[in-house]
């Protein structure tokens, strides 16, 4: 009786390696976000897609989860893009309406005033030109509503006579080290309100943004 053919010898088992990517540390995610806060001011992130990179910053747990965050932004010190916009100073409306919205540029100090009229003043996607902004806001016999990302540092000051200033929307404390946002509310026989808004806000309307940030209150 003959034996059974020898079974071959089969080729080794490739080794499986496995490489896990290296962590990030603390100091490496503050250097992420020190890089996205100075693109911003230099015009290339709006207050919108610079916190929403600053959250995944910090939410990063490697470094493959960082570099993308700034792999669309220029190596070294950022500088102004020449075609940049030019800042808006002033945003006036009597007896009307008057609203900026979208992709604009805030200086390091806007004056927006209202007489009889109304002004919706949003900088969810706005470029800032400074890390500390000033509004100064009147409004005379009508009303003012400025919108802020609820991460931003948000100052309100002013007074009111026979009218009323407030602060609305999210109760979230800022992050530190955010951009601050200095809001100077005067008005007379009117209102003025500062909102802040939660992030499930940044892409929608205001009148939708402003439930959201209720919802937050």
């Amino acid at each position: 009786m003959s034996e059974p053919p020898a079974t071959p010898p089969q080729p080794n088992e490739p080794a499986v390696s496995i490489t896990p990517d290296i962590r990030a540390s603390d100091s490496e995610r503050e250097l992420i976000v020190q890089r996205l806060s100075e693109n911003a001011v230099a015009g290339r992130l709006t207050l919108a897609e610079l916190e929403e990179r600053v959250r995944l910053a910090y939410a990063a747990t490697t470094r493959a989860e960082l570099t993308p965050l700034i792999a669309d932004l220029p190596a070294g010190q950022p500088r102004a893009t020449a075609e940049r916009r030019k800042p808006t100073k002033w945003v006036l409306s009597v007896m009307g309406g008057a609203e900026k919205a979208g992709r604009w540029r805030v200086g390091e100090r806007l004056t927006t005033v209202t007489v009889m009229g109304g002004n919706d003043i949003d900088l969810r996607h706005a470029e800032i030109d400074a890390d500390d902004v000033t509004i100064v806001a009147v409004a005379v016999m009508g009303g003012m509503d400025i919108y802020v990302p609820d991460t931003i540092d948000v100052q309100v000051g002013g007074f009111a006579f026979m009218g009323g200033n407030g602060e609305r929307g999210s109760t979230r404390p800022p992050r530190p080290g955010a951009p601050r946002i200095r809001v100077l509310a005067y008005s007379l026989m009117g209102g003025i309100d500062v909102w802040r808004l939660p992030e499930e806000a940044k892409g929608v309307s205001l009148k939708q943004a402003r439930k959201l940030a209720k919802r937050e209150g």
